[in-house]
């Protein structure tokens, strides 16, 4: 039971879980490839709520060069529903709007690791944000704005499962947005990740770059067809007790079909199917991403 345990914390550590509430050393304080198109164009002034749904699964487990770790039965589940309530005032701000946001997630984690497995479901870590939109052309839209995330999710340093990272993350983004209803459409979301040290631990992950995008072709009647994933690197180093850990630092790039629907009266949906490649120090799995936007 013993060398089981020890194998599942492994594992939680290394879980990418795509929503990122897993452990600290793999994962992200950041949900990698939650944007998709309209990542950059925020709407006109009113409250909106943004439901995101993340389902990840991995059965692969790889080291810092890439290659599959034997961890035997090793398997990860993780679903999220997460709530985003936007406000999009009319107040100017270096020639754009001010915008301010929330995200509340619901997450379900489970891993299992040699016929063993561990599960925790609740409120993950909770992100506050604000920044600047701009609307450069009826095609061409901006927002640069910075995020905190509050380690409010449940953590226990003993558990192998957790949804809370227990640090905190302060995180810069410049989002961008090419919008044409019978033409090329093209997203970005750049965002760097400065992580925090986990007071229980003595474990600090090491800051992330993070870039979601989105490609695709409007095919005039509100559909867009394209391709969207995300490309994610770690800058530096996991450190524990200020000694920094060599071969901690992770990668991955994912790609895959998406498409985006827009009703024509303030809501839209998006959807995207990616499949994960080129993963050093982290799991390696499919996730599936929907989102809607809803003006009140």
């Amino acid at each position: 039971m013993k060398k089981t345990n020890l194998l599942m914390g492994a594992a939680a550590l290394l879980t990418a879980a795509s929503a990122s509430f897993a452990t600290e050393g793999g994962g992200s304080t950041y949900p990698i490839g939650a944007e998709n198109h309209l990542a950059g164009a925020a709407p006109p002034p009113g409250v909106y709520v943004l439901e995101y749904v993340n389902v990840y699964s991995a059965d692969r487990l790889n080291d810092a060069q890439g290659n599959a770790i034997p961890v035997p039965g090793f398997k990860v589940n993780a679903v999220a529903a997460a709530t985003r309530i936007a406000w999009v005032t009319d107040k100017p701000v270096l020639g754009g709007q001010l915008v301010a946001h929330t995200i509340l997630p619901l997450v379900n984690v489970k891993v299992s690791v040699a016929g063993q497995s561990a599960s925790r479901t609740g409120l993950g870590d909770v992100t506050v944000g604000t920044g600047v939109a701009w609307h450069h052309s009826p095609q061409l839209h901006s927002v640069a704005a910075l995020d905190l995330v509050l380690p409010v999710g449940s953590y226990d340093a003993a558990r192998p499962v957790n949804i809370g990272r227990n640090y905190a993350s302060l995180q810069p983004i410049y989002l961008v947005s090419w919008i044409d209803p019978n033409g090329l459409n093209a997203d970005a979301k750049i965002g760097l990740s400065l992580n925090r040290t986990n007071k229980d631990t003595g474990y600090r992950s090491g800051n992330e770059l993070n870039i979601d995008y989105a490609l695709g072709w409007g095919l005039g009647n509100g559909w867009v067809v394209g391709v969207g994933g995300n490309i994610y690197q770690q800058l530096s180093d996991d450190k524990l007790n200020g000694q920094s850990l060599p071969g901690s630092k992770g990668r991955a790039y994912s790609i895959g079909p998406n498409l985006k629907y827009d009703g024509g009266k303030g809501w839209f949906i998006t959807a995207k199917l990616a499949k994960e490649s080129g993963v050093r120090a982290r799991t390696a799995g499919t996730q599936f991403w929907l989102k809607t936007t809803i003006p009140f």
